[in-house]
């Protein structure tokens, strides 16, 4: 199944309101993680009427055919500790793996249920909390998981308002449904080793459909995020729409779990099977192909033909117990840095749900605007809410252009590779859906936002989130990510230590790849205690992976806001340092670099041997000069654009240089005949017929050339 092709997200985009309540801009999803408001306070429902509006409303489950943990009961786990009820999370996972396997079926298969009304208001909702042992899903895997299904419903008319099916942690959209049919009854499907819950509400059971079927309604109305081709926001279930995302083995003491001396009854095959799963993401090369796709295995129900039925008993039959406890599993993220990739830990841990706020005030966990408004509409108890802070990003794959000759442009792709992310002032890992990453509920301030993808260099850029609204990470919302075996580290670091404020990267083809500030900061990120990333990690200096098939011009802003450009030509080296400069000298001398670097390669793309060694290996910018440009070739519309650019390069090396000395004045006079050479060496090609190679390739970096010489005179700072 291919997945989804979202489209473009800019920062204007971000800002934007769309109207409709089925279609949102970004700026109004920056509402999907909305705050709660003064709800009215619930009260418990009578036990029988509880019963009756349980069994009513009891979901089918369809799981996985490689899943593992099935729904059951935690009681037979528990333990004493300190005179407090604990469930361990060891003793469940071993003794649920050895109760499997001596009985040959899932044990003791329980849904608990509770039932709340709100009060003076027909509005009641019905809560269906699944338990399973144990959570391996990717690199986010705890010991115990309890996961929600809430169905709103009117006891006036008996119908169901809303489905919200939980869908990871609080920084990802749930996946819901507005005024679903009433005679059908909802059905979950459980992600494999998460068991984040989507929903299924039409007559395909078994599978999840984000958008609508021909003759029947999509599993959810979650409102679309028009700029990312309107990309219904809810996290859905990515195995089921294309999108691949391999499991990683846990650890517990430095060894895979199922190796613990503290688990004797569990083995490899009880974690998810070895054709979905990686031994680290770093470890390969490139993201993995033909992973299985999701097919469907046993079902669960309390009605109805199923593979096997399952008890509803009330939550208070449970709430006995004090906490779910177990040592701690973490996942370490690759960070990239200036120096050696550092590492970020996440932890994930559960939290009783009689606890959490939800379980007092459902409507809390309404994640999309227009459905929380709908409510509110209806029912007085609900508060329309309003606006938090989140960070959205669309997942690009960054690959060799065609259109370019050899190792001198890229372009950034959809992928069906999913993908993990780390907003370290909040411990939860947080996947892709869709291709995209959604972090919400942040705090306003700053934020270091970090992805993981199997088999792609790590990503990571410190964000600005402001109160309610949305921050587009990356290049105008693209984070571009690059296999493992075709990333190069840029290292960028300001002179004499110098702080810097902004690096962008553009290829000659693939245009801005890169835009973003540091990885790590001066000041710690919004809600977090110091950062444990990494020697550098309270510096600006940076560190980003980029496809070394490209041909990239870097430019780096200062605190005064200052600009630089540097060229580079990526070789076999895995890691190439930048010493960056900013001001007049800087801009003048980038662009003798390229102007000269383009005349240094211009015959080799004609068919010809190329000047000075310029075949775009490894080159910097003292390096793209030596040589110069070979002007004597047979061709009269070729010469006459080497000579052209020979002109230029002159010019700029010469303002260079008065940059340099201080000559601010003589420098900008240089500049102003570098200009004025590249509008008419631009103009000449447009005229003459070239290769096409030639006219493409010299197109693209006279622009590049023209905009810095643009720069260069705009700025007061000569060196």
């Amino acid at each position: 199944m291919e997945p989804p092709s979202p489209g473009s997200l800019s920062r204007r985009d971000a800002l934007k309101l769309a109207g409709g309540a089925g279609v949102l801009g970004v700026g109004a999803v920056a509402g999907d993680r909305l705050l709660a408001g003064e709800d009215a306070p619930t009260t418990s429902v009578e036990d029988d009427r509880a019963r009756e509006l349980a069994e009513a409303f009891a979901p089918d489950v369809y799981y996985d055919e490689y899943e593992e943990w099935y729904v059951t009961d935690p009681r037979p786990y528990e333990t004493d500790r300190d005179g407090e009820v604990v469930v361990d999370g060891k003793a469940a996972y071993d003794g649920y793996s050895r109760d499997f396997d001596e009985g040959g079926e899932p044990p003791r298969r329980v849904v608990f249920y509770h039932v709340q009304r709100y009060e003076d208001s027909p509005l009641a909702v019905v809560q269906y909390w699944l338990y399973s042992a144990f959570d391996q899903f990717t690199t986010n895997f705890h010991w115990h998981d309890w996961e929600l299904l809430q169905v709103f419903v009117d006891l006036e008319t008996e119908e169901p308002q809303l489905y919200v099916a939980s869908a990871h942690s609080r920084s990802v959209p749930n996946n819901e449904f507005l005024d679903p049919d009433p005679d059908r009854r909802p059905a979950i499907l459980p992600e494999l080793g998460s068991h984040s819950s989507a929903l299924a509400v039409n007559e395909l059971r078994d599978s999840f459909q984000r958008f609508p079927l021909e003759d029947d309604v999509a599993d959810i109305t979650n409102g679309a995020l028009e700029a990312l081709g309107d990309l219904p926001m809810a996290y859905g279930l990515p195995r089921d729409e294309g999108f691949a995302l391999p499991f990683v083995i846990p650890e517990l003491d430095g060894r895979p779990i199922y190796e613990h001396p503290d688990l004797p009854n569990v083995t490899r095959d009880h974690l998810v099977d070895p054709a979905l799963t990686v031994r680290s993401y770093d470890g390969l090369a490139e993201p993995p192909a033909g992973l299985p796709e999701r097919g469907t295995g046993l079902q669960f129900g309390v009605h109805g033909d199923a593979d096997y039925s399952y008890e509803l008993e009330p939550v208070s039959e449970l709430t006995h117990v004090d906490a779910f406890v177990g040592p701690q599993l973490s996942f370490e993220f690759d960070v990239p840095r200036f120096a050696e990739d550092a590492v970020a830990g996440h932890i994930t841990a559960t939290e009783t749900p009689w606890k959490q706020e939800r379980f007092e005030d459902p409507a809390a966990d309404v994640t999309d605007p227009a459905h929380r408004s709908e409510l509110a509409d209806r029912y007085d108890a609900v508060d329309p809410g309003g606006p938090l802070t989140q960070v959205v990003g669309r997942l690009r794959r960054v690959e060799p252009d065609e259109d370019a000759p050899d190792d001198n442009g890229v372009k950034t792709t959809d992928t069906s590779t999913g993908g993990v992310a780390l907003v370290e002032s909040d411990p939860v890992a947080v996947p892709s859906f869709g291709g995209v990453v959604v972090a919400q509920g942040l705090e306003e301030g700053e934020h270091r936002l970090t992805v993981n993808a199997p088999g792609m260099a790590p990503y990571s850029e410190r964000v600005a989130a402001t109160d309610g609204e949305t921050t587009a990470a990356g290049a105008d919302g693209d984070l571009a990510l690059v296999d493992n075996r075709d990333a190069v580290k840029l290292a960028v670091d300001g002179e004499s230590g110098d702080s810097l404020a902004q690096l962008a990267v553009e290829d000659d083809f693939g245009g801005r790849i890169v835009d973003r500030e540091p990885a790590g900061s001066k000041s710690e990120p919004a809600g977090s205690e110091k950062e444990s990333a990494g020697s550098d990690d309270a510096d600006d200096r940076l560190g980003v992976y980029l496809h070394r098939g490209g041909a990239y011009t870097v430019e780096v802003r200062d605190p005064d806001d200052e600009p630089g450009a540097h060229r580079f030509n990526p070789g076999d080296e895995s890691r190439h340092e930048v010493v960056a400069r900013t001001g007049k000298a800087s801009l003048a001398s980038f662009v003798a670099t390229i102007v000269t670097e383009t005349g240094q390669q211009a015959p080799g793309f004609a068919g010809g041997e190329t000047g000075g060694g310029g075949d775009g290996g490894g080159g910097s910018d003292e390096d793209a000069l030596d040589g110069g440009i070979v002007t004597d070739v047979a061709d009269p519309a070729l010469r006459g654009l080497l000579q052209a650019l020979a002109s230029i390069a002159t010019a700029a090396e010469r303002a260079a240089e008065r940059a340099e000395s201080g000559d601010a004045g003589g420098a900008d006079n240089a500049l102003r005949t570098v200009r004025e050479r590249i509008r008419s060496a631009r103009a000449d090609l447009e005229a003459e017929d070239h290769d096409d190679d030639v006219e493409s390739v010299t197109a693209r970096r006279l622009e590049q050339a023209e905009r810095r010489a643009e720069q260069a005179l705009e700025t007061g700072k000569p060196n």
